[in-house]
């Protein structure tokens, strides 16, 4: 069992962050770390900066060809995908909504969750911030993926499966 302790955490919080060539503040896009292929469950590209010193949140450029999806997934920490560039929908629960260039995507915690690219000829370009590393820290990350499935496929998948 992973223990926590809130002052040891907030006591490590530095209030300024020395620029450095370990810890940068400014990540260039040809910086951005592409995840392995193996680690996405689906066909998106996901690349990460992760070299920015953030303590709570994440932050990914995420690419989605023309006519393909992200998997169906769902995952303690909250997610907003900033629309770069593209036009789309995601399914979200029992929703569907529509966006494009310049929407902001709200994925709430635990929500079972796929983004769909509309157009035949481009891809869509979101950039993706997530709170993973704050619920990292604090020992209560999870996240679950269903893979290319429908909602109700999911929660068929993992009936049962405590949240």
């Amino acid at each position: 069992m992973v223990t926590f302790d809130m002052a040891a955490f907030l006591a490590g919080l530095n209030p300024e962050v020395p620029p450095s060539g370990a810890r940068p503040l400014v990540v260039h896009a040809d910086e951005l770390q592409p995840l392995p292929a193996g680690e996405v469950h689906n066909p998106t590209s996901l690349s990460v900066a992760g070299n920015l010193p953030t303590a709570t949140f994440e932050l990914f450029r995420q690419t989605i060809p023309p006519r393909q999806s992200s998997d169906m997934q769902r995952h303690h920490h909250e997610t907003v995908h900033f629309v770069i560039a593209g036009d789309g929908w995601s399914e979200i629960e029992d929703e569907t909504v529509e966006w494009t260039d310049g929407s902001f995507v709200y994925t709430p915690p635990w929500t079972w969750h796929r983004h769909h690219n509309a157009s035949t000829g481009r891809p869509v370009e979101f950039l993706t911030i997530e709170n993973s590393r704050l619920l990292g820290a604090l020992g209560v990350n999870r996240r679950q993926s269903a893979g290319l499935v429908t909602v109700a496929e999911a929660r068929a998948m993992f009936k049962g499966d405590p949240s």
